[in-house]
């Protein structure tokens, strides 16, 4: 039913729909076959606005202060995607996009905590980009050298970038300062999702093909435990307090939940097949898994650590947000 309304709205008054004024809290939600952005009021679960992306629009990053959102159009299929689409929040719309020029299949997102710049990660080219958000052009490029670099974090001091090279088994170390690669750390096959500790002294990698979850340590730049997951653990997410670590393992339809201190694994919630984006709201109680084949982003609290509930916002959800 969700879909149906969702699919009305654009029909009758196109994208950036407003469903209720702009200004509360609220969750994006990707949706990749639509080619769309969903908002959702983060106190009622229920529809907040909706608006165009480009083709296949797959990660989604938010500015501070909530008045802004970068979404990465890695494109569908053979059309490989060459632009980010930038999302006013406050009046749930579409406004503009950044061409990306020469560089293709951008996916992974990290935005400058001045919100001035934006890094992106580029499979084809092989490269970490970094884009004036502004003027809305590239500044410069950091080759990684490796094949299928697609998610980034960055460090609170913004001195250093990781970049999960699915291809390549390993992780691009970056020096932003220098604008080199300072390191290829290699683990287990396939690395996609990764996240890292407030401190920065600690990268948590999870591996999807190896079913495996990995701590790197960033001084030594060496992998310090590694231990199994659910199958095709495919994002990572640390919880605003750094005490656990969520992990979507897509082929298993599963969420599970590890102490970040020693990888036990404190729990495995059924949340329906394929998830895959994950988001904590900022003071730490609820989660969202994102299940693409399901439709569906479930609802997880984290002091019981269940599924306490689900929405619908479009078709093959993936990457999420959240708009204070």
């Amino acid at each position: 039913m969700g879909l149906l309304i969702l699919g009305l709205l654009i029909s009758l008054f196109g994208p950036g729909t407003h469903v209720q004024a702009a200004g509360r809290p609220c969750l994006l939600v990707l949706n990749k076959s639509d080619n769309t952005l969903s908002f959702i009021d983060a106190k009622t679960l229920k529809p907040a606005g909706i608006t165009s992306t480009g083709r296949g629009p797959h990660e989604v990053s938010v500015s501070a202060d909530g008045k802004w959102a970068y979404v990465s159009n890695y494109g569908p299929g053979g059309e490989p995607g060459r632009n980010l689409s930038v999302i006013d929040i406050p009046k749930r719309r579409e406004v503009r996009k950044i061409d990306l020029g020469e560089f293709r299949r951008p996916h992974g997102l990290a935005l400058s905590r001045d919100g001035k710049r934006l890094y992106v990660t580029c499979e084809t080219n092989k490269a970490l980009v970094v884009v004036d958000v502004k003027k809305g052009e590239v500044l410069h490029t950091i080759p990684t050298g490796q094949n299928g670099s697609h998610m980034v974090v960055i460090s609170r001091d913004e001195q250093r970038a990781y970049v999960t090279n699915i291809g390549s088994a390993n992780v691009s170390a970056i020096d932003l300062a220098e604008k080199r690669v300072a390191g290829q750390i290699a683990v287990e096959t396939q690395p996609e999702g990764l996240d890292l500790s407030s401190d920065g002294r600690l990268l948590y990698v999870a591996s999807r093909q190896a079913d495996s979850l990995s701590i790197i340590d960033t001084r030594s730049l060496s992998v310090t435990r590694t231990v199994k997951t659910a199958s095709f653990p495919i994002r990572v997410k640390l919880s605003p307090d750094g005490s656990r670590l969520l992990v979507s393992a897509a082929r298993a339809g599963q969420l599970q939940v590890f102490n970040a201190a020693n990888l036990e694994l404190l729990a495995t919630i059924d949340v329906g097949p394929t998830p895959v984006g994950i988001l904590i709201e900022p003071e730490g109680k609820r989660a969202f898994v994102a299940s693409t084949q399901g439709n569906k982003v479930s609802v997880i609290d984290l002091k019981s650590l269940e599924k306490t509930g689900e929405f619908t916002a479009g078709t093959e959800p993936d990457g999420l947000g959240f708009a204070n």
